[in-house]
């Protein structure tokens, strides 16, 4: 990849940097701010060493706030450049992380671990993240038995996969009588507040590699963005960069949903606003997904978290309030 013309590294560097400092700043109000004490004004002064490391505020803030914030950065980091690749692979706006099938994978696999009365973790994050897994496969299956390299015979796969599950997740909650129906329903909306350092050391140990290779197909990701003869002529090996992209984004999509459920709209929204902005570029992209989507989920958190006159709402209810108007917005302004 030659990132070594000066304009490019100048605008690399710039985004970057502008979009880190976004990030910073949304990290500190979703540390500062939350739906109990303490607030902003103390919280500062533990986040900057003015106060007792052994305080109340403090126990709060690092133990519960900073897990779930830095889950909240991950997750939206994961689903924005999942969304980037499979609309770059796929040639389709309306792409998103869950569209082979992961997400329903997940779900009944999680699911499952909950009626089990597993723990939520690990047990019911593993179960999630092998549905996700043997789903991926079974897609890559059916759509091998047809012309592989058309992407039509993915998405059929992955929506009839999708479906199946969403038939399998409906006959698990009708059911469902007792307390696990709560669960499984928050489930399902995406809900941020397990956050452990047990979950985000696993995750801060796959999703960084994940996202360095992804970074380094970008220049293969630009040439398949304009079509696979395209990028043949260029020296691409369609098939296996394709299949690669396919398996990292889904091993992180995966990853990520077993820890949060199903978030959803950020991997429509984010890459979609970010390539009308930037252009589509992905050396440019990929880390501005990475970035901006962190940035985005965590404002989402926070809002789930400061809205409620009492407790919180899940975090996909307030993705989807948002992203759904916007995408369509961005959808009419792509048109125009």
């Amino acid at each position: 990849m030659n990132l070594h013309q000066p304009p490019l590294l100048r605008r690399l560097v710039s985004i970057s940097v502008l979009l880190t400092l976004l990030l910073l700043v949304s990290a500190v109000l979703g540390l500062g701010l939350g739906s109990a004490p303490p607030q902003l004004v103390e919280s500062l002064g533990v986040l900057f060493g003015q106060a007792d490391p052994q305080s109340m505020t403090a126990t709060i803030i690092w133990r519960l706030r900073l897990p779930r914030v830095l889950l909240a950065a991950l997750v939206g980091a994961t689903l924005s450049l999942g969304g980037l690749v499979f609309q770059a692979l796929l040639r389709n706006p309306l792409a998103e992380p869950y569209i082979l099938g992961v997400s329903g994978g997940s779900a009944v696999g999680a699911i499952l671990g909950i009626l089990l009365g597993l723990a939520p973790f690990p047990g019911v994050a593993l179960l999630a993240f092998v549905g996700s897994m043997a789903t991926l496969l079974l897609v890559l299956i059916l759509a091998a038995g047809r012309a592989a390299s058309q992407k039509g015979s993915l998405l059929l796969a992955g929506v009839m996969v999708n479906a199946f599950c969403s038939a399998v997740i409906m006959f698990f909650i009708s059911i469902t009588q007792d307390a696990r129906l709560h669960n499984i329903i928050y489930w399902l909306m995406g809900d941020l507040s397990q956050a452990s350092p047990d979950r985000l050391a696993l995750l801060l140990y796959l999703l960084p590699p994940c996202i360095v290779l992804i970074f380094l197909l970008a220049r293969p990701l630009n040439l398949l963005a304009l079509g696979e003869e395209v990028a043949m002529y260029m020296g691409i090996n369609v098939k296996t960069v394709s299949y690669m992209l396919l398996v990292i984004t889904s091993l992180m999509v995966s990853a990520i949903v077993c820890q949060s459920g199903l978030v959803g709209f950020v991997g429509l929204v984010i890459p979609h606003l970010l390539r009308l902005l930037l252009g589509p570029d992905h050396r440019l992209l990929i880390p501005a997904c990475v970035l901006g989507g962190g940035s985005y989920l965590v404002l989402c958190d926070l809002l789930s978290r400061l809205l409620p006159s009492q407790g919180e709402m899940p975090v996909g209810v307030i993705t989807a309030i948002i992203g759904a108007p916007l995408f369509i917005l961005l959808l009419q302004r792509g048109r125009g």
